[in-house]
């Protein structure tokens, strides 16, 4: 089973937040998900980006890939270095 680090659309039409969760690399976008681990907000300036460090480490380090764009959120977050 991969798992992935990637994001979770809600919010209402043409108004995106995003939540930044765990998942089965095979479920849908905003299907089932195993742990949520912070939220993003692109409609604030500056972007709001609020993500627990803690658990995405141990994530990663369990195996779990963030996709280009969580991982890019990741480090302006500060939760990772690379």
């Amino acid at each position: 089973m991969a798992v992935k680090i990637r994001l979770k659309r809600i919010g209402a039409k043409k108004a995106p937040y995003y939540r930044i969760v765990v998942a089965d690399s095979r479920s849908p976008r905003d299907g089932k998900f195993i742990e949520e681990i912070g939220h993003y907000n692109p409609n604030t300036d500056p972007a709001q980006i609020v993500v627990d460090a803690e658990k995405a480490k141990t994530w990663m380090k369990n195996g779990a890939q963030p996709t280009e764009t969580v991982r890019s959120l990741l480090k302006k977050s500060g939760a990772i270095d690379e």
